[in-house]
């Protein structure tokens, strides 16, 4: 037995939020033949996720995690989180993908519900879904309002689900949000990876791909953004640039015009 034998890393892309554009991703999977993809959110199906990746089933691995545009509507949210692919959902869970363990935490903040680490209004959404129902019945909702509501904040992290999660151990934390090293991350995702004790993070959400590597010993673990429609291997490595990151890299899109959600 030749005991200089290397075992090959396995090959995993992580693609950048999509927003309803998926022929990239095909493309990417035809041409490099990966192990697993892995959807960082903001997928915006336009129809059941089996049927935009289609041409990918039974040829790679297939995980993703929701964003905060993947509840903008209930066809989004029903194409997605209600698809046949919809048990591939990493959000509040660890699954091991080609032979990496991977944890998941979809969707964002949002201070209605909590944020970091200022009040926790509602801890799980079973608890914001009884207050809703309460206030239906108070006459203070209209159905609409409630729906909408209930909708919106599927893609909420809540307080009991990032708590659970913190408890699992994995290699690779993928998530919409951004830790502290991004002008608009939260150092509740630095904390929820090191206590899983990830040595990589991939995050979405914000369309760009900025420098982190100053920030890695700090932190403890490596970590990418991956930008609008972007495809990063799990080496950190670029396999498809975003759409917006030499942009986003040359201008500083973090000013005033530029705080809402993305």
């Amino acid at each position: 037995m030749n005991m200089n034998t290397t075992i090959p890393k396995p090959k995993i892309f992580f693609c950048g939020d999509n927003h309803s554009h998926f022929k990239h991703i095909v493309e990417a999977v035809r041409e490099h033949q990966p192990d697993a993809i892995v959807l960082l959110g903001d997928i915006e199906a336009k129809q059941p996720l089996e049927m935009e990746l289609a041409p990918l089933l039974g040829k790679t691995d297939i995980r993703f995690i929701h964003g905060n545009h993947d509840t903008d509507s209930e066809e989004n949210w029903r194409y997605l989180a209600h698809s046949r692919l919809g048990h591939l959902n990493l959000h509040a869970r660890v699954e091991t993908v080609a032979g990496v363990r991977i944890a998941g935490l979809g969707g964002i903040f949002r201070g209605k519900v909590w944020r970091p680490w200022e009040t926790k209004y509602f801890d799980t959404y079973e608890a914001l879904s009884k207050d809703v129902e309460q206030r239906q019945l108070e006459d203070k909702w209209s159905k609409q309002r409630a729906e909408t509501t209930l909708l919106t904040n599927s893609s909420t992290i809540f307080p009991a689900v990032y708590d659970a999660l913190s408890k699992l151990r994995a290699d690779v934390l993928v998530v919409h949000e951004a830790p502290s090293c991004h002008p608009h991350g939260f150092d509740a995702i630095d904390l929820l990876a090191q206590s899983m004790g990830a040595k990589t993070v991939f995050h979405g959400h914000h369309h760009d791909r900025l420098d982190y590597q100053s920030s890695f010993d700090k932190l403890g673990f490596r970590t990418y953004g991956v930008g609008f429609c972007g495809i990063t291997d799990l080496e950190g490595k670029v396999v498809l640039a975003g759409d917006m990151d030499d942009v986003r890299l040359r201008t500083s899109p973090y000013d005033q015009e530029d705080k809402g959600e993305s």
